[in-house]
């Protein structure tokens, strides 16, 4: 998050160097303001592209054999712009290399671990076993003690991009 912070004030001072070449250029007849003016343009541009970023840069950084099953995009207040053009903030992978399909009762049961990725001032990562009948599509969470949660069972929908990547 440091890093954050200097590579802003950077840009900062790069983009009132812009404005001070463009002064110089003009014979200063461009006004003294615009110096400010282009530095803290130029600190919110990089913040929104940082924060714009972070999702391409999370999936970039994930071993091969994970899959992003879900994303979050949702809207927020103090952002409006993100109502037009949505801004990825948490989002699910399914490691591939977890899965273990068994055969029970006639029915195919897989066991596999999921990741959810969110952002905040510092990322969050949760990860969180679960078994999945790709027959009945009931998906289910496993506790520490490896035990099902049967409260927070869910069933997923034919087109669920999880049910389609676990139950292949």
């Amino acid at each position: 998050m440091i890093w954050h912070l200097i590579a802003a004030f950077v840009v900062g001072v790069a983009c009132a160097g812009i404005a001070l070449f463009l002064r110089k250029v003009s014979r200063q007849r461009l006004p003294k303001w615009i110096i400010p003016v282009f530095a803290g343009v130029g600190m919110l541009a990089y913040q929104v592209h940082t924060e714009y970023d972070w999702f391409d840069h999370k999936t970039a950084s994930l071993p091969e054999n994970s899959v992003v099953v879900a994303s979050e995009a949702p809207g927020s207040l103090w952002r409006p712009w993100t109502y037009m053009i949505p801004m990825t903030t948490a989002f699910t992978v399914l490691d591939t290399g977890s899965i273990q399909p068994r055969s029970i009762d006639n029915q195919i049961i897989s066991e596999f671990m999921l990741y959810r990725f969110e952002k905040q001032h510092v990322d969050r990562v949760k990860a969180q076993a679960y078994v999945l009948n790709c027959d009945t599509r009931d998906l289910l969470p496993m506790n520490e003690k490896r035990m099902l949660d049967l409260e927070k069972r869910q069933v997923l929908t034919q087109d669920n991009e999880l049910l389609l990547q676990v139950c292949r």
